[in-house]
């Protein structure tokens, strides 16, 4: 089924897990080819001397039906033996080396992307062009197209000493999130590079007819791409036609660091508080119904609210929320 004829062109402010799962939703409702998913790059990292794009990578599997659906990241059926094997030279890694990190996993299946993307790159090859060929090499329909072709990273400061450091101390956002399970807490968030970056897919939002940003962390998933130059004027320039998904349910977040994070920054960790973040650059925020009694509130932040079921347990809710998702910006 297709929604309504009106809504051509949607662009898709994504991150990893909850956007790729809101993407293949979106798939069950409107054009695959008339998608265009811009994806977070912030988290990107370099380790084993790889070129690793975990949300890009997340989406494309994701719609390429090959993601482990039970991590919601990595490939199904993957197998770690070259991880494994890797314990072999920690004993005589000298100090201070970097070799051979047994901390972030990366699966036998999944380093051939990395190998690709990586090989690419040393050839001249921008993001752009590589995540198209990787998504063309998944049959992926969708235009996936990563929110910058310059280097972008996120990093994450401490609020106290820790096992990462000392109260200030600056870690890459892959040490915060994996290396220690974003288990610390942090007091800022940096991402270096963006102010020069030049952000892709400004032509596309300016003409899409909705743009959704996706249940995905608003700092560190959705910040990074509204950290590029002239991102958030655009959105500005596009509220009508913008809708956001809360991440947040309950207070919490279904996946990963948002709830605590948001709190550590200074926000409040609820629907309403993803709404004050928003309401400037967002018309429209699709909340869960547990916090259905957040809805006044919201609106009287200027936003319309819609409630409705969020937790995309299945890909036929997720095909639900898409829907009520377009038909929030269509009428």
């Amino acid at each position: 089924m297709v929604v309504d004829s009106k809504i051509n062109s949607v662009v898709v402010l994504a991150g990893g897990v909850g956007a790729a799962r809101f993407l293949r939703g979106l798939a069950l409702v409107h054009d695959k080819q008339a998608t265009t998913a811009l994806v977070n790059t912030g988290d990107d990292t370099i380790l084993h001397g790889l070129n690793i794009s975990p949300d890009i990578d997340t989406v494309i599997y994701t719609l390429g039906e090959a993601i482990d659906a039970q991590r919601g990241w990595g490939l199904s059926d993957e197998t770690w033996r070259a991880m494994e094997s890797l314990k072999r030279y920690v004993d005589v890694r000298p100090t201070g080396s970097i070799a051979a990190p047994e901390w972030f996993n990366l699966g036998d299946k999944d380093l051939a992307t990395h190998f690709y993307r990586t090989a690419r790159r040393s050839e001249g090859a921008d993001a752009s062009q590589i995540t198209s060929e990787i998504a063309r090499a998944w049959k992926v329909a969708q235009r996936i197209v990563p929110m910058t072709n310059s280097d972008v990273s996120t990093v994450v400061e401490l609020a106290q000493d820790c096992q990462a450091g000392k109260a200030g101390t600056q870690i890459s956002f892959q040490e915060y999130f994996v290396k220690y399970q974003h288990s610390i807490a942090v007091r800022a968030i940096y991402f270096q590079g963006a102010e020069t970056a030049k952000p892709n897919c400004i032509n596309e939002l300016n003409q899409a007819d909705v743009i959704v940003i996706a249940p995905s962390n608003p700092i560190v998933s959705i910040g990074p791409i509204r950290a590029l130059a002239g991102v958030d004027e655009v959105l500005t320039a596009n509220r009508d036609k913008v809708v956001a998904i809360s991440p947040i349910i309950g207070g919490h977040a279904l996946k990963g660091p948002a709830d605590r994070m948001l709190t550590e920054l200074g926000h409040e960790s609820s629907a309403l508080g993803v709404a004050r973040l928003y309401k400037n650059i967002t018309s429209t925020l699709i909340i869960d119904t547990v916090d259905a009694d957040l809805k006044d509130a919201i609106e009287r932040e200027g936003m319309r609210c819609i409630v409705t079921n969020t937790v995309m347990s299945g890909q036929k809710i997720s095909g639900e929320l898409a829907q009520t998702t377009l038909d929030s910006i269509a009428r």
